[in-house]
């Protein structure tokens, strides 16, 4: 009988008859937790010959009793019990210490299992799980940077990826694909690999946010197969502290399709249909979301037939330096203000050197206006490590016949972006910032727009936290009693004190700031 941790996985192994997966066969188990009358029923994901596997985790404590079925009556079903002793953990992994990620119950923001708030501050590793990402010491390395930064979620691709045809060379890991050509079978030995890769995340503390694959995938592989992909994506990993993103940039076509760029309605319909069928048969009910594309309505909201079947908003909003500020604090304002509520960030927005004007001050623009804003986390991005780009092995041209760059990952790693956001989501953890709301009408510039306007969220009567892009005087509104105002650099992560902050006095941007800065405003 397997002994495991709160929220750890243990894996039990049913030898079948049936020599590979077939359609139609598969095999489950039913498992009871200790004082519960009701058996959760998980499914089991073939693992390779005569072998399937069933993954299971529990944050109760205590006896687990297991019964294993198959669907198939022709098929010998093993008897006998699988048993699972699950023991109090004792480390300080905060996805184990506090469980997986859920939406918390005003749907605003993430939590742990626990109640614990969870910030989501995501990195973008679109083809992380590709062997030009090297294993182990490339992505420990990266893993590593990330988690001294302060990052908390990781974005990763089930292997059928963007920017590159089925079946390319480049999106393969040292196993070959995820599924056989003509995508006759799926293939447990490319998952085995990945296997290593996603465990090593969740160990080290960093969410998955896994993709199950990119939108173009759908009129290729049709809803049927891709329902099986993601079968077998829940089979193996909901047992898991992770989150799902359905597809990434549903409603995108395939790059040469004629008329190319266009809002895809019928790939949206489609995988609605797959969002329909992950929701239903998940068996820990992870949280879920859809990527769209810079197209319609830049939301998740607008990549799927019902938003019911997901639980938070991504946002993709452009890669245009400044110019894609209005549009995305339009659409996160708006998302914010729709119903059914759900968690809202931006999940793709001006990736670091993308263009030369995406420098680290874009970076910080789009974190602290998208959260004062009311967004509950944010997602960043650097060119070089989206495609995992190596010194000798960049990923080169895209279908389009463009080519984003060669900067290789190990010194995309470095731009002080990623840096400049881990303080920063440092700062606001230091309040508590899941009660934050927006308010706009807290501070104003003499002279503002959507894009040069101070930004400003917090708690009415207890701290108020105020973004300005640029060097001017900025009036506080609203205060009552009195208050300290400090200047937080988000450059350097220093603070400093300004002194006393009265409602209606303009304040001065210190001489030595940069173009932007963070006030900070604490009720005495």
């Amino acid at each position: 009988m397997p002994t495991v941790e709160q929220n750890h996985v243990a894996e039990l192994t049913i030898h079948s008859e049936c020599a590979r997966d077939a359609d139609g066969h598969s095999y489950c188990a039913y498992v009871r937790p200790p004082g519960s009358r009701r058996a959760r029923k998980v499914p089991a994901f073939w693992a390779g010959p005569w072998t399937w596997k069933v993954r299971y985790a529990s944050p109760i404590v205590g006896h687990h009793k297991v019964g294993i079925g198959s669907s198939d009556e022709w098929e010998r079903i093993p008897q006998g019990e699988h048993d699972i002793e699950v023991v109090p953990y004792t480390g300080d992994n905060p996805l184990y210490r506090h469980g997986p990620v859920a939406v918390s119950r005003n749907r605003r923001h993430f939590v742990h299992a626990d109640g614990t708030p969870f910030f989501w501050l995501g990195d973008t590793w679109w083809m992380g799980l590709c062997h030009r990402m090297g294993w182990p010491d490339d992505f420990q390395t990266l893993a590593a940077d990330r988690l001294a930064k302060g990052f908390s979620v990781i974005q990763i691709v089930a292997g059928l990826y963007p920017d590159m045809p089925p079946f390319d060379g480049r999106g393969a890991n040292e196993a070959g694909f995820p599924w056989e050509p003509d995508y006759a079978r799926i293939r447990p030995e490319y998952f085995d690999l990945a296997d290593r890769r996603l465990e090593y995340l969740i160990e080290a503390g960093l969410l998955p946010c896994l993709v199950g694959a990119w939108g173009y995938f759908i009129p290729w592989m049709g809803v049927d197969k891709l329902k099986q992909h993601w079968s077998y994506l829940l089979a193996r990993y909901a047992a898991y502290p992770i989150v799902w993103c359905i597809a990434g940039e549903a409603n995108l076509p395939w790059y040469l399709a004629p008329g190319f760029p266009y809002d895809d309605r019928e790939q949206v319909h489609g995988w609605s249909e797959v969002a329909r069928h992950v929701r239903e048969t998940d068996p820990f009910q992870r949280p879920r979301s859809i990527h769209p594309t810079g197209l319609g309505r830049l939301s998740a909201r607008g990549a799927i037939d019902y938003p019911g079947l997901i639980d938070f908003d991504m946002l993709q909003t452009g890669h245009g330096h400044r110019d894609s500020l209005a549009p995305t604090i339009d659409t996160l304002q708006w998302s914010y203000r729709q119903k059914p509520t759900m968690p809202v960030l931006n999940s793709e927005v001006a990736y670091e050197e993308l263009i030369p004007q995406n420098t680290a001050a874009v970076q910080r623009l789009y974190f602290w206006t998208s959260l004062l804003s009311g967004a509950c986390g944010h997602t960043y991005g650097a060119n070089g490590i989206w495609q995992c780009n190596r010194r000798d092995s960049p990923h080169g041209p895209s279908p389009h016949g463009g080519d984003y760059g060669h900067i290789p990952w190990d010194e995309a790693m470095h731009l002080p972006g990623s840096t400049q956001l881990g303080l920063a989501k440092r700062l606001l953890e230091q309040y508590p910032w899941e009660r934050f709301e927006p308010h706009p009408e807290w501070a104003s510039f003499a002279a503002a727009d959507i894009v040069d306007r101070p930004y400003a969220a917090g708690i009415a009567d207890t701290v108020r936290v105020v973004y300005l892009p640029s060097r001017q005087p900025v009036t506080l509104h609203g205060l009552a009693g009195e208050w300290r105002a400090d200047r937080f650099d988000p450059v350097t992560g220093a603070r400093t004190v300004l002194g006393p902050a009265r409602g209606g006095v303009a304040i001065q941007p210190p001489e030595d700031a940069d173009p932007d800065w963070v006030l900070l405003l604490e009720a005495e």
